[in-house]
């Protein structure tokens, strides 16, 4: 392993360990694929429960007396299940050993997430700030949403010689705002309560401090990263990012080919290849039957992943469900969320049990499942920082419908007489916020469904993207190199 970068990753979840959305997906994939081209790329995350034996992990070190108002916690030290990905763990029982990293069994937010995530950006700091010792000591320290955002802060006003900080920004919809009190409890100066610095609206940010004192702010895709400078997808922030924009750098996700790969994916029925894609119709044969539905090959069939919430454009799908249903198609729903679309969704099945099957809970066999048995994959999200289910869409030639935002706008080619012909359309794509254009945007699908030729030839260019990690990670490094370098 070159010793040329020392990156500490720092995240509050990371697959296969924990994960609750897109952040963890990333923080179990882009280390390892920076590992490949030779940067020393570790993990730090919270010891939850059952951690430090998943991972073998050994103490390290002597207890650390992290903030003043708590007691020292033990660092332990591993290998992610990739077997190759070093990982640090915090071990704070009395923080950590909770049934949900961030909420409770009613989604209430646990109280005491200021020190349980402020305990976090404090180790990660620690790790590069000038005669602390671990045995190693990164040059740069990638952080992670509000979760890890106070880590730039306290590199901030650290003395000595530091690690240089980046914070990659996967949502900005949560911010981790606090009352000021707080202040006291991390150890961090009165002087930084201020508009130059963490307060935000009266509270403490964790987010704003990441985004302030950072050296630099990357976003989940290019288009985001224009999106959050307005006030639409900006949260209050969009000021200071707008006149950080020098700092702002979009980089697109990648995806893991390991796990998403419909030639060697073992949840399936059948794999497939884009040169032998009749396994996909065996996979649309036994999940149009697991959900009861008739197993005709010819009635398009629409599948849908995805938290039940307003920002995924849900309720937008409920709104159109009656007429979609009247064309003749079938519609499989996977997902969990907000009660009242679940309420909706069952009732919808109960009213069209020929047609539609509902599955309200996560499930990721079923997930893999949804996506090679599916025709058209729908995902209308309001918002999109990355996203990733429209990449895996692709992949297992299961066309998207999307609308034009964020990751969706930067890895999805609109279906147009134009892309068609030169082969460059990989789904279909809308542009406004609404029920109308949603509708027609999937009926220009369903039309392209019935040409069997063209559709063949649009399911084979999405097979043909590349979304591995690989080339997101090399935009890392260079990101990386320059920021050492500059520092």
């Amino acid at each position: 392993m070159s010793e040329e970068l020392r990156i500490l990753f720092v995240t509050p979840e990371a697959h296969p360990l924990i994960k609750t959305g897109g952040l963890g997906e990333v923080a179990g994939t882009l280390p390892p694929a920076l590992r490949e081209i030779g940067v020393d790329a570790r993990l730090l995350l919270p010891a939850y429960p059952g951690l430090i034996e998943q991972l073998n992990a050994q103490p390290l070190g002597a207890p650390l007396q992290v903030l003043s108002s708590m007691m020292p916690v033990q660092l332990f030290h591993g290998l992610m299940p990739d077997g190759s990905t070093p990982a640090y763990l915090i071990d704070a029982p009395a923080l950590y050993h909770r049934n949900g990293p961030y909420v409770d069994e009613n989604g209430k937010d646990w109280p005491d997430n200021a020190l349980r995530f402020g305990l976090l950006s404090r180790v990660a700091a620690m790790f590069g700030i000038e005669g602390r010792s671990f045995g190693w000591k990164p040059q740069l320290i990638h952080c992670n949403d509000w979760q890890t955002g106070l880590t730039p802060a306290y590199l901030a006003h650290a003395s000595g010689i530091r690690a240089c900080s980046l914070i990659s920004i996967h949502n900005m919809a949560f911010q981790g705002n606090f009352p000021p009190h707080w202040l006291t409890h991390l150890n961090l100066p009165r002087s930084s309560f201020g508009v130059q610095g963490v307060e935000f609206h009266g509270q403490l940010s964790f987010l704003k401090a990441g985004l302030y004192y950072a050296d630099h702010i990357t976003a989940v895709s290019p288009t985001y990263a224009e999106e959050i400078q307005t006030a639409e997808f900006g949260n209050g922030l969009e000021g200071l990012l707008s006149r950080r924009k020098d700092q702002l750098t979009g980089i697109l996700n990648g995806v893991d080919s390991a796990h998403w790969d419909p030639e060697n994916d073992p949840y399936l029925q059948a794999t497939y290849s884009r040169s032998k894609l009749q396994g996909k119709a065996v996979n649309k044969r036994a999940l149009q039957k697991r959900f009861g539905l008739e197993a005709d090959p010819n009635v398009p069939l629409l599948g849908i992943v995805s938290r039940l919430t307003r920002q995924k454009g849900i309720d937008l799908v409920l709104a159109i469900a009656d007429e979609l249903l009247s064309q003749s198609v079938q519609l499989i729903v996977l997902g969990s969320g907000d009660k009242s679309f679940e309420a909706e969704l069952r009732q919808l099945q109960q009213e069209h049990p020929e047609t539609v099957g509902v599955h309200l809970g996560y499930n990721e066999k079923l997930a893999h499942f949804v996506e090679a048995g599916a025709d058209i994959f729908l995902m209308p999200s309001r918002f999109e920082p990355c996203g990733l289910n429209q990449m895996y869409s692709m992949l297992y030639g299961t066309p998207p419908v999307v609308r034009r935002t964020g990751g969706l706008a930067d890895s999805v080619i609109d279906a147009t007489p134009r892309t068609l012909a030169d082969g460059t359309a990989t789904g279909f794509v809308f542009t406004g916020d609404n029920e109308a254009e949603l509708l027609a945007c999937v009926l220009r699908a369903l039309i392209l469904f019935q040409q069997k030729t063209a559709w063949r030839k649009l399911q084979i260019s999405g097979m043909k993207q590349d979304f591995r990690w690989h080339r997101s990670a090399q935009q890392y490094l260079a990101l990386y190199r320059s920021l050492i370098t500059e520092g």
